[in-house]
């Protein structure tokens, strides 16, 4: 074995050799669970809890290049949008958004496509994004713990668990930041691979004996970390959000740097990492993020009619005066948008304590609807048709487990891979807990629902291991067949749950009987 042959079995552990199957089968996964988000999306044919802002203000976009205010004359914009009269909006005056506009447009390329008369069209791209996130789980889990199988298991878990499947089937954008911080971490997984494929190769090549200097070779421009970038500007572009993300992943990829000189016999590792990795991370991540939540900007910068667009006029004195005047206008509307999202207090009947997220104890009721018989398909006396993101509880309280398993393993066993999962539950979860007067809902999980199921994995993962196919085949079949079992019975309770999860007209009785907490009413 080389130099490089060592270094790079040190640095790199060995991808699966499955490569059809590493697609294949995630792929098929995906096919079924995008198949159960695009049955009947067009029900119900209402504007379900935040459709009523969000696939509205992206039919605004395609029409206006920015988001218009409701014309006051119309009363009850909602039923006229959903006879079909989407002829609901100012020309002349825009309305303030507290959320930017990329998870929109992506909204309104489904309008663009089907048209607005039908939900089809306000549902159908996050019903993509979601089938999507599940092909993306299981590639990332498979290149996260090197196995196909592992893979294919959390692309089984997030592709059948309830409040995935909502947030895929609701034109809210929540499901969109979810998809690009995934496809964030997944990039940087490449690139930690790749940088350390790198390393070993240029450190390998020194005559032997021979101690890299200084801090050790640049591993060059690294552009999936710049693809990390843009993912995390989109996400942020959808909602503010993504910038915890942002500041998660930018230290766990710069950690990982560490780690790698470090294996690589690079004394300062550290300063290393921090002073040559650093600043060309900040700038393949921070500052594409930057220019790409920018660039989401365009339609606002490129008309006149958006909100706060000419407000230097009406408030001369006023603002950041050093700036150019379209500048100045852009800094004001954000600091109203904080305003406002920061100090958001308003009661609802289903906010929920990011406290109570991981067992979601309070799913919010996206949508409900009493009938009687002879109504909308009823045949008995009462019947229900609910839009409700209960758990898929071998899902979420297993998964409150799980990841406290995985921090024993990052914080006791220095396990990176725990550290990796732990870094996504940092960035998509913690934050939220210095909000703790601010009005939020449970469904602001699904942005980091992947890490709970790389969560469950990597337990999975560990479990399987410790048993040999080869010294102990029984021991072996039987760890299997439990794993296969929690795989059916989250299939059945996603099954029994189906119905409340798309809308579907069932007996009042039957709606009653998933309704297993008093809090999920």
């Amino acid at each position: 074995m080389t130099r490089v042959d060592e270094l790079k079995a040190r640095l790199v552990d060995p991808m699966p050799t499955d490569r059809l199957w590493g697609w294949l089968g995630p792929g098929l996964i995906a096919l079924l669970g995008g198949f159960v988000r695009f049955w009947n999306l067009g029900q119900p044919h209402a504007l379900v809890f935040d459709e009523t802002y969000y696939v509205k203000e992206a039919w605004s976009l395609l029409k206006y290049g920015v988001e218009m205010q409701t014309r006051p004359e119309i009363k009850d914009p909602n039923a006229l949008w959903v006879a079909g009269n989407p002829d609901i909006f100012s020309a002349t005056d825009g309305t303030m958004v507290v959320h930017p506009s990329v998870g929109k447009w992506i909204i309104a390329g489904g309008e663009w496509l089907f048209g607005m008369q039908s939900a089809v069209g306000w549902r159908f791209s996050v019903a993509v994004v979601g089938t999507l996130s599940i092909l993306i789980m299981g590639r990332v889990a498979r290149r996260l713990f090197r196995s196909t199988a592992l893979g294919c298991i959390a692309a089984f878990l997030l592709a059948f668990e309830g409040l995935h499947l909502v947030m895929s089937r609701t034109g809210i954008l929540d499901i969109m930041v979810s998809f690009f911080i995934l496809l964030a971490f997944g990039a940087l997984l490449i690139d930690r691979d790749r940088s350390r494929m790198r390393l070993a190769e240029r450190v390998g090549a020194l005559p032997i004996g021979v101690r890299p200097a200084g801090f050790g070779p640049w591993l060059g421009a690294r552009p999936w970390r710049w693809m990390a970038g843009l993912m995390l500007g989109l996400a942020t572009s959808t909602k503010w959000s993504g910038i915890f993300a942002l500041a998660a992943f930018g230290v766990m990829s710069v950690w990982w740097d560490m780690g790698a000189r470090r294996a690589a016999g690079i004394r300062p590792w550290a300063r290393a990492a921090i002073l040559k990795d650093g600043p060309y991370a900040a700038m393949a991540m921070v500052g594409t993020t930057a220019v790409t939540y920018v660039a989401s900007w365009t339609g606002w910068f490129v008309t006149s009619v958006g909100y706060h667009r000419q407000w230097d006029t009406f408030h001369p004195g006023e603002g950041i005066q050093w700036l150019p005047p379209v500048l100045r206008n852009w800094v004001k509307y954000h600091q109203d948008m904080y305003a406002f999202s920061s100090t958001l207090e308003t009661p609802h009947s289903y906010q929920a304590n990011p406290w109570s997220w991981l067992i979601q104890t309070r799913p919010t009721s996206m949508y409900y609807e009493s009938f009687t018989q002879g109504v909308a398909g009823c045949t008995v006396t009462d019947c229900s048709a609910a839009v409700n993101p209960v758990p898929t509880l071998t899902m979420w309280w297993v998964g409150v487990a799980a990841l406290l398993i995985v921090l024993w393993f990052w914080l006791i066993r220095r396990d990176w891979r725990a550290g990796a999962i732990a870094g996504g539950m940092i960035g998509g979860y913690l934050p939220w807990f210095a909000f703790q007067n601010r009005t939020m809902f449970s469904f602001y999980a699904v942005a980091f629902e992947p890490f709970v199921v790389l969560a469950i994995v990597f337990v999975i993962g560990h479990w399987l291991q410790g048993v040999s196919r080869e010294l102990d085949p029984e021991q072996w079949r039987r760890r299997w067949y439990v794993v296969g079992g929690y795989l059916l019975v989250t299939l059945a309770l996603f099954a029994f749950f189906y119905p409340i999860y798309v809308g579907s007209v069932i007996p009042y009785p039957q709606w009653s009987w998933r309704m297993w907490l008093p809090t999920w009413i």
